[in-house]
């Protein structure tokens, strides 16, 4: 598979472009934040013609706004200069700052005792430094979450790797009773339909999925996909035609991201169109808008109304379950809506899986704040509300109800 990183990348955008501007950004940005784009999603996906405010080329390449602008100079200075050390330093300094920015959630892959393995890749959220950086960073903890169930999803796209590691890495699951549903996160039948077409091992990969299907497991396929334009190309749809006739089942994800999907009907037509390919709508998300992903972040408000109104111009089957969602340290808390109660409106959290099984399914409720972009900006309405929101130490009588 053909992929653009570094100078490669910078190179591309501008023979594409013709701006070698957006060239000059690209590479600065990049010495920060590492990059990896298909030729597939080069060729196919990104609409040149709009760079740089194409959804896609903003999705997938380095743009000057995803560094802070002190940030952005002191790397192009040590680049103009030539200065190794100083750019090491300067480098890892800002990396150092995104990570320690991205914090708020449960990292890892969830194995069949419930505990987590792994980590979320990218150049934050704990990910190595040399990491491509991945803009959204799929939710390491999903709306619903049983212990019956493995997600071998690490830091890189599982189904890039080479079926027999794949095949060595699920086989042993076949012999688990207590596993009843495979789950596998992949971003590869849009940005690289080729692997479930003519890779050398396509067919394996195939046979492997119709061997876990045979064994009477439930495999979940949970695709990332951001935007309507991701599966319109005729591979695409050919892989999804390969991954269905394996008798797996097909779940798309995404979250909501500024200057990509952040509009109602750009979500409705993604829904219909998924539908109509046979595949679910899983889930919508919010992205922490820190660290890295503040070029991409929303207040929640934003989130739910695009949430909200797309649900209302789609039929049932092409929505998901429930409304957006936020993969924390404490669990995958739903936003239900925004309710109106005694002392004002208010956002109505609901757990959808907590780490203390006793929260699963506890509904709380946080003030509104219009600028709120996460779980820990969020105020609790009232002294009940402190075991799902962020707040000072929790006391008895928040506990119990019950006065000490």
């Amino acid at each position: 598979m053909s992929v653009f990183t570094g100078r490669r990348l910078g190179r591309l955008i501008a023979d594409r472009t013709g701006q070698p501007a957006l060239a000059h950004d690209a590479d600065v940005v990049g010495s920060v934040l590492p990059f990896r784009v298909s030729a597939h999603v080069a060729d196919e996906l990104i609409d040149w013609s709009r760079a740089p405010d194409d959804p896609l080329y903003r999705l997938v390449m380095p743009h000057r706004d995803m560094l802070d602008p002190a940030d952005f100079a002191a790397v192009e200075h040590t680049l103009r200069t030539g200065d190794r050390d100083r750019s090491r330093l300067v480098v890892d300094g800002i990396r150092e700052r995104l990570s320690r920015h991205s914090g708020g959630w449960g990292g890892g892959s969830r194995t069949g005792d419930g505990a987590r393995t792994g980590d979320g890749g990218g150049a934050g959220g704990g990910g190595r430094a040399g990491d491509p950086y991945d803009p959204y960073d799929p939710d390491p903890c999903d709306p619903y979450d049983p212990p019956d169930l493995w997600d071998p999803v690490g830091p890189c796209d599982p189904l890039l790797t080479r079926t027999a590691l794949l095949d060595a890495c699920l086989t042993p699951l076949l012999d688990q009773p207590r596993v009843h549903t495979v789950r596998i996160g992949t971003r590869a039948v849009s940005f690289s339909p080729a692997r479930f077409l003519d890779a050398p091992d396509a067919d394996d990969l195939l046979r492997l999925f119709e061997r876990i299907v045979d064994s009477g497991r439930h495999l979940a396929l949970m695709l990332h996909v951001t935007h309507p334009r991701e599966l319109r190309p005729e591979a695409a749809r050919r892989a999804l035609r390969r991954l269905r006739a394996t008798g797996a089942i097909l779940r798309t994800r995404a979250p909501v991201l500024r200057h990509v999907n952040d509009d109602a009907d750009t979500w409705a037509r993604m829904w219909r169109e998924q539908l109509e390919l046979g595949l679910f709508p899983y889930s919508l998300s919010a992205v922490r808008g820190t660290g890295p992903r503040r070029y991409f972040g929303l207040p929640l408000a934003r989130t739910l109304e695009v949430c909200t109104a797309a649900a209302r111009q789609v039929p049932e089957l092409a929505r998901p379950a429930c409304g957006p969602v936020m993969s924390t340290a404490l669990g995958t808390l739903a936003v239900d809506g925004i309710a109106h109660l005694d002392q004002g409106p208010a956002f109505a959290l609901r757990a959808l899986w907590s780490r203390d099984p006793a929260l699963t399914g506890r509904v709380a409720h946080a003030r509104y704040d219009p600028r709120a972009r996460w779980w820990d900006e969020l105020v609790p309405y009232g002294p009940g509300d402190r075991t799902l929101i962020p707040g000072e130490p929790l006391t008895v009588e928040d506990v119990t109800g019950l006065s000490p």
